[in-house]
């Protein structure tokens, strides 16, 4: 895992009316930092959104309603993973977590069961100084958007 991310497994507590999941405390170690926004992204299945990255905030990500491929890469220099990449997935048919996302390395998603709703959490209120891109198909970092999964 790439140095700094970090996943919380959650805790559902499930009975014939439903569950409850708690998401984060502002006491969580996950969350030390504080966070200052939330939001709720809306994805329809087959959309992907990368490369974004952040100069100094943190995301929290949480995907409560289908289901995302997670692709994150480090661009700190001097981080011990720097350069690498990471997939992951997130969502309704995965095991439950909140995503810690440190600045610097770079995320994207895409929306492969949908549609997915993303609620995220940011260190920062909106400050389009802090609102990084990097282009989609970027051949420095290589990670194809539209590879189906290895079959094993």
């Amino acid at each position: 895992m790439i140095e700094g991310v970090e996943l919380k497994q959650l805790a559902t507590h499930s009975d014939e009316r439903g569950f409850f999941r708690e998401i984060a405390r502002n006491s969580d170690e996950i969350a030390a930092e504080g966070w200052a926004q939330v939001s709720h992204s809306l994805m329809h299945q087959g959309v992907a959104k990368g490369w974004h990255v952040h100069p100094t905030q943190i995301d929290w990500w949480y995907v409560p309603v289908g289901d995302l491929k997670v692709a994150l890469h480090d661009t700190r220099e001097g981080s011990t993973t720097q350069g690498q990449t990471d997939e992951l997935f997130l969502g309704e048919h995965y095991d439950a977590q909140l995503l810690k996302i440190p600045p610097g390395v770079a995320h994207g998603c895409r929306a492969i069961g949908g549609p997915a709703h993303l609620i995220y959490l940011t260190s920062k209120t909106y400050d389009p100084d802090e609102e990084g891109r990097i282009p989609h198909d970027d051949a420095g970092i290589g990670f194809d958007w539209t590879a189906p999964p290895p079959i094993t």
